[in-house]
């Protein structure tokens, strides 16, 4: 029999995104990636693209974001006080490019009335030497921007300038699909498949990969039996088991596992993506598990992982036994193709 692992618990309550801390500490992509599948909320996402900015720009650096609904509002802020959320702004990031406004503050006071300013005042923007303004777009459809201000006069590299824009094109289509969301689990769902897509972007022989083994895990899933609600922790696991080459190839399985640290309804599936480069033979990383000691999801999504990757199940076969559980392999290979 295939040995099930034990029923998740499900959490009591969701944690309020405003005392996770994200905006205390730098976080690299992971941990802000990780943050805004466990609680999507509009405020957290661009909390957390503020901060994971900020350390792109080496740190020393004040913002805030904007969103576009009729009128621009602040929407998140970073290092300033959450006295600006919902402020009512025009401001720099009007023609909705990438720029460095090397005067700072002065293009945003100059283009709002005396109320407006005298809260600008309040809150510390005066102080701003140079500013980059990052849009956050979809597909020509602007959803707002990213402000991020920097107390001194030192330059912002183009390098730099680059890698905060990629970063927010990587969060916009995450903030668009919080906008329209209906529920929890198709939300979840959508952002976790546009991160994986932004992953997957950066190399283009990766596109699609996610949603293939996604596919054929499934199938295997419901051929050993697995519930819904274990075919849906599956899903996450298959989904999210390449997320850690964001920081690389090497050990993509323990940051990719790392990821979903914090996330409790997703536990198998964070097991699943660490042990998922074990072998059956216990000769793979990271734990040098074997056999029924490796998590059944991990096993799964290996044989799915291979399958994809190797093309077919005649290449497949070979690894029956010896890399891959031999009774998925075959179950695999009464499937319809």
């Amino acid at each position: 029999m295939f040995r099930r692992p034990r029923t998740p618990q499900t959490p009591t309550g969701t944690p309020d995104p405003r005392k996770t801390g994200i905006n205390q500490e730098p976080l690299d992509p992971t941990r802000v990636l990780a943050d805004l599948v466990s609680r999507p909320t509009q405020e957290g996402v661009l909390e957390g693209a503020l901060s994971y900015a900020a350390t792109l720009m080496g740190g020393n650096v004040q913002g805030y974001a904007v969103v576009r609904r009729g009128q621009d509002r602040v929407a998140a802020v970073f290092e300033y006080p959450k006295t600006l959320l919902g402020l009512a702004l025009t401001g720099p990031w009007a023609q909705m490019r990438s720029r460095v406004v090397p005067d700072g503050s002065r293009e945003l006071f100059d283009t709002n009335g005396p109320e407006i300013t005298a809260q600008l005042e309040q809150a510390g923007l005066s102080g701003a030497q140079i500013s980059l303004v990052v849009p956050l777009s979809v597909r020509g459809r602007h959803l707002g921007a990213l402000i991020l201000d920097r107390a001194s006069s030192e330059g912002i590299p183009p390098a730099v300038q680059e890698a905060v824009t990629k970063w927010a094109a990587a969060v916009a289509p995450i903030l668009s699909i919080l906008e329209g969301r209906e529920e929890w689990k198709q939300a979840a769902r959508q952002l976790t498949g546009a991160l994986v897509e932004a992953v997957e972007s950066q190399d283009f022989d990766s596109l699609g990969h996610a949603q293939s083994v996604t596919d054929i895990a499934q199938k295997l899933g419901r051929a050993v039996g697995l519930t819904e609600r274990e075919l849906e922790e599956l899903w996450f696991a298959s989904m999210l088991h390449d997320i850690g080459k964001i920081h690389g190839e090497q050990g993509h399985a323990q940051v990719g596992a790392n990821f979903l640290h914090g996330v409790p309804h997703l536990t198998e599936a964070q097991k699943a993506i660490r042990h998922h480069h074990e072998r059956y033979d216990g000769q793979g990383e990271p734990d040098k598990l074997s056999g029924e000691d490796i998590p059944l999801y991990a096993r799964i999504l290996a044989v799915a992982n291979a399958y994809v990757r190797l093309g077919g199940l005649d290449r497949l076969k070979p690894q029956a036994g010896k890399g891959l559980d031999a009774r998925l392999v075959g179950l695999l290979e009464k499937l319809p193709q």
